[in-house]
Order: C-alpha cells, then sequence, then structure tokens
C-alpha cells in the first residue's frame, strides 16, 4: 500500500498572482485604487498594510473590518469598508490556471492530501477557499490568524502538525518566500522554492503522479 503524502501550496506568488515575494514580480491589485475609491495606495500601504494590518489584523488579533473603519476616515474615505473589501479581494483573485490544473490532477490521486498554507486573514481566507473555488481541491486551509501564528513562526508549522498528524513522509510545501522555505526544511518539511510551474510538475514527489493522473479540462 503506498504511503499518503501531504503536499501543501502557498496562495500569493505561487497559486494566485499577485503579492509576490519578490517584490518586482508583484501584481498589484490596488494599481487603480485612487481613481476606483480616491484612496491613495501608497498611503494605504503605509498607514495600513505595513502597520495595522501586518501586526493585529494578519494573525488574527483584529478583524479586518473594524481596522479599516478606524483607517480610512484619515485617508479621505468616506464610504463603506466593506465596499474596499470587496474591492480588494477581487481585484486579488487573479489564478494561476496551469498551476491549478496541476493542482485538480493531484486532488484526483487518492494517496495525496492537498492543503493550502498561506498568511491570511479570515475575510480574505474565506473568499479564497469559497468564492474562488479553491476549497473544490484542498482538504483544509491554514492560515495565519486561524492559528495566530504568522509564517514562517514555528508556531504556525506546529499548528498544522497537530492537525494533520504524524506523516510517513515529510510534508512537501511549495511557497515564493526562501525565508519561509528554509524555516519549512528546518522543521522537517520537504520545502520548494516555487518560481514556476516547472518547480512543481519537475519534482520528483510529483512528476510520477502527475504521469498517472487524468487530464483536466
Amino acid at each position: 500500500m503506498n504511503a499518503r503524502r501531504a503536499i501543501l501550496f502557498d496562495v500569493d506568488g505561487v497559486l494566485v498572482h499577485g503579492y509576490h515575494a519578490k517584490p518586482e514580480q508583484s501584481q498589484r491589485w490596488d494599481e487603480h485604487l485612487l481613481d476606483d475609491l480616491g484612496i491613495d495606495p501608497q498611503e494605504f500601504s503605509s498607514k495600513f498594510i505595513y502597520g495595522t494590518f501586518i501586526q493585529d489584523v494578519l494573525p488574527g488579533n483584529r478583524a479586518l473590518i473594524e481596522a479599516l473603519d478606524e483607517v480610512l476616515p484619515d485617508l479621505g474615505y468616506r464610504g463603506s469598508s466593506m465596499v474596499l473589501v470587496d474591492y480588494w479581494l477581487s481585484h486579488d483573485s487573479n489564478l494561476d490556471k496551469d498551476l491549478l490544473n496541476v493542482v485538480a490532477q493531484l486532488a484526483a490521486q487518492p494517496e495525496i492530501d492537498l492543503y493550502l498554507a498561506t498568511n491570511q486573514e479570515h475575510t480574505r481566507a474565506f473568499w479564497l477557499w469559497n468564492q474562488m473555488g479553491l476549497g473544490r481541491y484542498f482538504k483544509d486551509i491554514f492560515y495565519a490568524a486561524r492559528f495566530n501564528a504568522v509564517k514562517p513562526d514555528r508556531a504556525f508549522f506546529d499548528a498544522i502538525s497537530a492537525i494533520i498528524g504524524p506523516q510517513s513522509l515529510p510534508p512537501l510545501f511549495f511557497d515564493d518566500s526562501e525565508r519561509i522555505v528554509d524555516a519549512a526544511c528546518e522543521y522537517g518539511w520537504d520545502g520548494v522554492l516555487y518560481e514556476q510551474l516547472d518547480d512543481v510538475i519537475a519534482h520528483p514527489g510529483i512528476a510520477p503522479l502527475l504521469s498517472t493522473a487524468p487530464s483536466t479540462p
């Protein structure tokens, strides 16, 4: 009987073209934010993303809407925070369809357990799982706010290990951040730096599975 294996994928910079660990490869969701909603994206980043969001919202200590309600008036925005959240999520949803096709083939393999392992707050995690349909392919989504721990903190990996249980093979994990991949390897996982599709399909733990998987439309 073949040993089961957990395979985990990061979201941004891997499954979704958007934020990337290498800034030059990022695809901005806020490029037209000033024209569309009257919010300066640089000011939004400096006053919210690199402050309250990273410090409090991402690790699950504050709700996204609550934090936005506090900061948006200072940015001159008088609309509903819900409008901004919808704009943000819908503009940050560019799935890598080629990689998703590979994921679909892996999901059909009975000896594979697919998971998402990502730094997200609750609202976007729910959006990724339901609105973007990633729940069709993955068994669970492991994310920062759920565990009150942000990659590459060891507590993040501890929380996942407690859920998936002992593994006969090291979990295989793809992430676009070298720092996070190094932390995963130090933890005992098979961490792989994701830079292109071949990093997945040519991996020795995946290539044999794809050769026997049914093709997907």
